[in-house]
This record gives structure tokens, sequence and C-alpha cells, in this order.
């Protein structure tokens, strides 16, 4: 009995570390690729090189999970999956654009945009409803709307700094200021989390008509590849830009392709196949203790008041959305629940006459 209760403790707590590992996989590269940047890696070049990585990874796991059942690939799915890569694409360069004029705690802080995004997203493709009278739905656009303040906040006001100096790891200090443009570090930082937030709008309605999420994912990340060349070719004229000379070059691409891309991808996926997105998203805000957690105290990561007010704001928005979600999920199952019921009251009447 004891034996049986201890696997189920472990059965149950699986998701929650998995999803721990995910978001710290996330933190952990938003800091390695920052390092990596700050020593003359391109993040054009980053990108093209992590998503290469990734592709020879997830290509032939991917039919390989979908050997014995494969739906048809017809041509609308792969523009589908070709307009998801575009945003994609345009959120990875993003991110590593805004971290490199940034912070990597900034990034973390912003990615808490996404739910809001995703919510307005949804509301304007009709992928969810909008009625002011319900509780839910004021709260979950009250939600996005103190999350848009507390991300301007977060980008556009710094403040006093509150660590400006903890345990560093060399004598250089790796995120100088120098090298630091908030402002526009934020814009492109949210400009990421609108392509996100898009990506899983297309993500979602590409799963309606093509539900093999593996083969998805590899086409996506060729893709991705493709258009993250092109870029990187457009962008950077110096050929010499494409030799990663530095080692924290080849530590950053490796990290990002096969931890960043490849293992937190399929940590999610697990992740929302056994607890769905609500609990899966109520993660995000763990990756700003976790970024900050690192770039502080071992990265020399300079903490300012402005990002922790900032912060405090966009989580108190974030998570008054997933209360409206939540509350909305509650209201459809207890319908569901008087609908099934009133379908078996006549069958029960039924019995009972026959007796």
């Amino acid at each position: 009995m004891v034996g049986r209760g201890l696997r189920s403790w472990i059965e149950s707590s699986l998701p929650f570390m998995g999803m721990v590992l995910a978001v710290t996989a996330l933190a952990t590269n938003m800091i390695i690729s920052k390092m990596a940047m700050s020593n003359g890696t391109s993040f054009f070049v980053l990108s093209v090189y992590s998503n290469v990585l990734a592709t020879l990874i997830l290509f032939p796991c991917g039919f390989l999970f979908h050997r014995s059942k494969r739906p048809p690939l017809t041509f609308p799915v792969l523009c589908r999956i070709f307009l998801l890569a575009c945003f994609g694409c345009l959120a990875d360069i993003g991110s590593y654009a805004g971290i490199r004029n940034s912070s990597p705690t900034l990034a973390s802080e912003l990615l808490n945009l996404v739910p809001g995004f995703t919510y307005i997203l949804a509301i304007i493709f009709r992928m969810e409803g909008l009625n002011l009278k319900r509780l839910s739905d004021i709260s979950k656009i009250l939600g996005t709307l103190v999350s848009i303040v507390g991300a301007s906040i977060v980008t556009l006001y710094k403040g006093p700094a509150i660590m400006k100096k903890a345990l560093t790891l060399g004598s250089s200090q790796v995120l100088s200021p120098l090298q630091q443009n908030w402002v526009l570090g934020g814009i492109l930082l949210t400009i990421a989390a609108f392509s996100t937030a898009a990506w899983s709008i297309v993500q979602t309605s590409i799963l309606k008509i093509y539900p093999a999420e593996m083969i998805i994912v590899a086409i996506y990340c060729i893709f991705v590849t493709l258009q993250s060349t092109v870029a990187a070719v457009i962008a950077e004229k110096d050929l010499t830009a494409w030799k990663l000379q530095a080692e924290m070059g080849w530590v950053a691409v490796f990290f990002a392709g096969i931890i960043n891309i490849t293992l937190r991808l399929y940590l999610m996926s697990w992740c929302l196949s056994r607890t769905g997105p609500l609990f899966v998203s109520l993660f995000n805000p763990l990756t700003i203790v976790v970024s900050v957690v690192i770039g502080v105290i071992f990265f020399h990561e300079v903490l300012y008041f402005g990002s922790v007010a900032g912060a405090v704001i966009l989580v108190i928005g974030f998570y008054a959305v997933i209360w409206g979600k939540a509350r909305e999920s509650k209201m459809k199952r207890d319908a569901q629940d008087v609908e099934s019921t009133s379908h078996q009251d006549p069958l029960l009447q039924d019995s009972i006459e026959e007796a």
C-alpha cells in the first residue's frame, strides 16, 4: 500500500518536475545566448545553427514517432506550417536580438505578455468568446491590460539598481551596461512575444486538420532553418560572422539546439498531453525567478527596481487571465455535467417504469 502511494505521488509530480526543467532550460538558454552574443556571436548565426541541430534531431524522431499511422500531408497543411515557421522565426530572432540589446531578465519578464496577446488574437479569430456580463471574461480583459502595463514599466523604466554586484565567474562583466539598449530590447522582445502568441493560434488551426504533433514540429524546424538562413545571409555581410571562433558560441548553439529547442519542446508536449495548457502556462512566471537567480548570482546581471515592480504587476495581470480561464473551464464542465444528467434522467425513469 505504501509503495503504491509513493508511486502515485511520483507520477503526479512528474509533470511539475518536467515543467520546472523546461522553464530552467529556457531561462538558462537566455543567459548562455547573452554571453555568446556579448563575446561576438551573431544572433542570426546562432539561430541558424541551433535550428539546424534541432532539425537533425527532431526530423527523424517525428517520422519515427508516427511511422505506423500518418495523416496525408497536403499542400494547404504545408502552407500553414510555413506560416507557423514565419512566426517562429520572427519570435526566435526577435528574442535573441532583444536579449542582446537588453538582458535575459527583461526577456523572461516579457514572456508573460504571451498569454495576453494570445487571448486578444483568440477573440479576433473567434477561438475565445467575449461576454462583458461574465466575471471570467472581465478578469481576462483586465488581466491582459494589466500585463501590458507591467510590460511597459519593465521596458521603459529602470529605476535604481537593487543588486549591482554578486559572485562572478570571471574578471570581465558579462552584461555590461554599454551593451544594453533597454527600450530597443523591450520592443524587440514584445514583438517576439506577439509572434509567439500568433504562433500558438496558427498551431491550433493546424492541429485541427493535421493531428500529428511531431511531424508538424519536424517540418516546422526545416522551414525555420531555411527562413533564418535567408535572414542571416541578408543581415550578415561579413562571412567571418559564420565562424564560431569563441568557445561560448559553440556552447550556445549546442545548448539551444539540444536543450532549449529539442528537449524543452518534448517536455512541454509531454506535460500538455497529461495536464493541459492551463497547468503549463502557470509556469511562465517561474522563468523570471530562474533567470534572475542565474543572472544576478552567477553572471553579474544588474537588477533594477523597474524590473521588479513591472514584473510584479505583469504577473498579477497574468494570473488574472489564468483565473478567468480556470473559472470559464469550470463553468463549461458544470454545464456539461448538467446536460449529461438531464440525458440520463429519462433513461432512469424508463427503467423504473419497466420494473
